[in-house]
């Protein structure tokens, strides 16, 4: 099992932060909770059509790019965010990890 995430941040006012366990199930919680939840009154008519034929085709990440192009709203992604468990810090290791950390190195004189 992997121990890793994508996650998208929509720049919105407020931000968004959507997290999957892959890249592609990203892909389609976008285009189901950002793109297909834009009202539609405020785009015009090939906008609406081209976003709604990127849906109906499954081109999720199509669907996507073009959101952000007709309404001018940033969405970062990333592919691979580090999940950290309880395996990769034991709590009985931590005091000897921390002495090889850089703060507790002297500079030289």
């Amino acid at each position: 099992m992997s121990n890793a995430v994508a996650y998208a941040v929509v720049r919105d006012d407020p931000p968004t932060v959507y997290v999957a366990d892959t890249i592609e199930v990203l892909q389609r919680v976008l285009a189901l909770e950002v793109v297909a939840r834009t009202p539609p009154g405020g785009l015009a008519a090939a906008d609406r059509a081209r976003l709604r034929d990127a849906l109906l085709d499954e081109r999720w990440a199509d669907a996507v790019v073009d959101w952000i192009a007709t309404t001018g709203v940033a969405i970062d992604v990333y592919t691979h965010l580090h999940v950290y468990v309880e395996r990769d810090l034991p709590a009985e290791l931590i005091g000897a990890q921390l002495q090889f950390a850089p703060l507790f190195r002297d500079e030289p004189s």
